[in-house]
């Protein structure tokens, strides 16, 4: 058998597809820096995750995150490093937003600075090919940051009347008077406030992340995968509908005492992992439609 010689072209795109000494060494040069700019920033982050239970999934976001890298890490290390000067532009811009943030006290802008600025240095050292590589779990990444306030007041506060008005029809059905004003249900024996830390926005969030984690490793189609997340939304507002409602039953038939405390909190762990079961009924009965649907076509 006669012996093929590699070409010198193959030898240089070889050569250019395998990172060298000094890329390595810059990039851990960069690395160093990017802990002096975000040290105290991860730091606040991390406390938020620990802190405020609407943000407790946080610390599963870069694992997941990290865990797609890893499974994509052979595709990955196969493509052909293509630095693109255009990172530049993006490290740039992310560095600006990172000074409005500081400047402005705002952690939003300050945290999602650090997400732009690890894809602007991708992109600038490795390339679009890369990026769009690690497109899907940089994009996840953003799941950990905790919303601004002003917009987490503005999703909570709807969410606050949609679950009492969902309470109250629940609470009506089992035969219980109820009087609602805006968010608060009133019952013969206490007044049920509906505060913004019972407005469904915790489980939101966490369930969204949830759905987008278990339709990844669990489903293979991107559409049902998108159904899927989607369905996170209408799930986790009735399962908080009908916890605010267990809380008035609880109230009414039993002791107004009672409905707080212990069994308030104990019932939000429930009434999650009830969603969770929720989400799995949902995508069992989408997964056996579609496929009905393809044999039926073909």
């Amino acid at each position: 058998m006669d012996s093929v010689e590699a070409k010198p072209t193959d030898r240089i795109a070889h050569r250019e597809a395998v990172p060298n000494g000094v890329f390595w060494l810059k990039l851990g040069l960069l690395l160093i820096l990017l802990g002096f700019l975000y040290h105290d920033i991860l730091a606040q982050l991390v406390g938020d995750w620990w802190r405020d239970p609407n943000f407790s999934h946080g610390f599963l976001v870069p694992v997941f995150s990290a865990v797609i890298v890893w499974q994509r890490r052979k595709q990955i290390s196969a493509l052909p490093v293509e630095p693109s000067w255009f990172g530049l532009a993006i490290v740039v811009g992310a560095l600006g937003i990172l000074t409005v943030g500081e400047l402005g006290a705002e952690f939003f802008l300050s945290r999602t600075s650090l997400l732009l600025l690890l894809a602007g240095l991708l992109v600038y050292f490795l390339g679009w090919n890369h990026f769009r590589a690690v497109l899907f779990p940089w994009a996840f990444l953003f799941f950990m940051i905790p919303i601004p306030a002003i917009i987490f007041n503005q999703i909570a506060f709807p969410l606050q009347f949609l679950a009492a008005r969902l309470a109250s029809s629940l609470l009506v059905l089992f035969g219980v008077p109820v009087l609602r004003e805006g968010n608060i249900i009133q019952l013969p024996t206490a007044a049920l406030e509906v505060a913004q830390a019972c407005s469904g926005i915790r489980s939101l969030m966490s369930l969204g992340a949830l759905a987008v984690i278990y339709g990844y490793f669990l489903d293979k189609n991107n559409i049902r995968r998108i159904v899927l997340a989607l369905a996170a939304v209408p799930i986790a507002v009735t399962a908080n509908g009908v916890r605010v409602m267990g809380t008035g039953l609880l109230g009414y038939y039993w002791d107004p005492d009672k409905a707080e405390g212990f069994f308030h909190t104990f019932s939000g762990w429930i009434i999650f992992i009830i969603s969770i079961a929720l989400l799995i009924a949902f995508h069992t009965a989408l997964s056996w439609i579609w496929r009905k649907k393809s044999s039926v076509v073909s």
